[in-house]
Formats: C-alpha cells, sequence, structure tokens
C-alpha cells in the first residue's frame, strides 16, 4: 500500500506568472494523486481576491492597500516586462493562441481537483482583506497550521 505524497507551495509572489507556475505544478501534482496545499501569504494572496469591488468597512489604511492591489488573479502583473500593464496583455494573447489556460481557470480546476487553497490569516490582517474579498471554498491558517503541513511534505516550494 503506498502513502500519500504531500506537496506543499508557499505562494508569496503576486506575479501572474508566478502565481500560474504555482498552480501548474499544484494541477499536475493533483493529477498524480498528491495532496496538495497552496499557503497564500503577501501579495500571493491576490490570486485569491475576487475581482470584484466588495463593500466592507476599513480605516483608511486598509483602503489604499486594497486600492494598490489587485483585485483578481486576472489583474496581476508580470515579474519581468510588466511595460505598464502592456506586458500581460500580449502574454495572455500568446497564452491563448497555445490554448494555455488562464490563471483564473488554473485556480478553478484546483479548487475542483481539492488542492487546499489557503489565505494567511495574519498577512490578512496586515493587509486590510476580509473573507468577503477572497473566493469561495478556501480555508484560513496561519504559519503554525502551514508548517504541520510541510513537515509530513515530500515537496515544498517558495513561489
Amino acid at each position: 500500500m503506498s502513502e500519500t505524497k504531500k506537496t506543499n507551495i508557499i505562494l508569496f509572489s503576486g506575479d501572474y506568472d508566478k502565481a500560474m507556475a504555482a498552480y501548474i505544478i499544484a494541477n499536475g501534482a493533483a493529477a498524480y494523486d498528491h495532496e496538495v496545499t497552496i499557503f497564500h501569504t503577501f501579495w500571493g494572496l491576490n490570486a485569491l481576491r475576487k475581482d470584484g469591488h466588495v463593500n466592507v468597512k476599513k480605516n483608511f489604511l486598509e483602503k489604499m492597500f486594497g486600492k494598490m492591489m489587485p483585485r483578481g488573479a486576472d489583474k496581476m502583473g508580470l515579474s519581468k516586462m510588466n511595460y505598464a500593464g502592456f506586458g500581460p496583455k500580449m502574454i495572455k494573447n500568446v497564452m491563448k493562441k497555445h490554448n494555455a489556460m488562464p490563471l483564473p481557470d488554473l485556480i478553478e480546476m484546483a479548487q475542483e481537483q481539492d488542492v487546499n487553497l489557503v489565505a494567511c490569516t495574519m498577512t490578512m490582517d496586515l493587509l486590510g482583506l476580509h473573507k468577503d474579498e477572497l473566493l469561495e471554498e478556501i480555508e484560513y491558517a496561519g504559519v503554525a497550521a502551514y508548517l504541520g503541513e510541510a513537515e509530513d511534505g515530500q515537496v515544498n516550494l517558495f513561489i
């Protein structure tokens, strides 16, 4: 009898291309029957943000963070060659021509494959993000919960 393999990914980056890599790896691991967790922290939380405005009560600083960060995975910039927002449009066009899945679809696929999407509660507090602003069917946890998962993992990645 084989033991279930665990893959754990910390998604720290808020870059579209790096988040895509994390989700491609997560979906691939899930397809190979790995138990997969993506722990979203700091700018990686933007991948879990809903793409529309959510009316929640925030203080001034929280409102500023909310305005500066992209709403939703599809609005994230590239790590290189962003070109004032033209880079993401170009790469999405190339991806479409090659039938590559865009990041929002990769996130949806991960949810369908029961990839455990976790939002870091400490970072949510720091950045003033509320649960209502994030996708449905995700989990919320702190560093201790991630470390518990990572301790048993065969694959641990920081992206």
